[in-house]
């Protein structure tokens, strides 16, 4: 009896302090995409690929920012970016993110078919100087990014 009750208490021992947990998963959806440019949702954070022009090193030339979908957010970056192209004149949008600043600079003629946008972001963290820049996109490529 002792023995059945040594061998129970060891394997509820090794059962209470398992290395190994099964965690809850959250689908990944891939939104949007224009050549390397993509959105990605986890949960309710959106992570907006776009592919780096300042960068010379092609592997590490895909860059990221990211934000929570707290008050319709998502929606208000697609709006803020598309009425930026109707604007006249084009001006520079400066925006605010948990852990970047992205500046929308605008580009191009009168006609707003033909003006674009580049993302231009910079990390909040005083510590690191990254900044990137991406390939400028116009009107109908931010619809097909963002699903619109």
């Amino acid at each position: 009896m002792k023995r059945i009750l040594t061998i129970a208490i060891l394997f509820l021992s090794f059962i209470s302090f398992a290395q190994i947990k099964v965690l809850e998963t959250v689908p990944v959806e891939k939104l949007g995409k224009v050549n390397n440019n993509y959105i990605q949702k986890i949960g309710d954070e959106y992570t907006v690929y776009y592919t780096s022009i300042q960068n010379e090193d092609e592997s590490s030339s895909l860059r990221k920012f990211a934000f929570k979908n707290l008050n319709n957010d998502y929606t208000n970056l697609y709006n803020i970016i598309i009425n930026g192209f109707t604007a006249s004149p084009l001006y520079d949008i400066k925006l605010e993110l948990p852990n970047n600043y992205i500046w929308l600079h605008y580009t191009g003629s009168v006609s707003p078919d033909k003006a674009t946008v580049q993302f231009m972001v910079s990390s909040k963290d005083a510590t690191s100087v990254t900044s990137s820049i991406s390939e400028p996109l116009i009107k109908d490529q931010i619809n097909k990014l963002f699903q619109k």
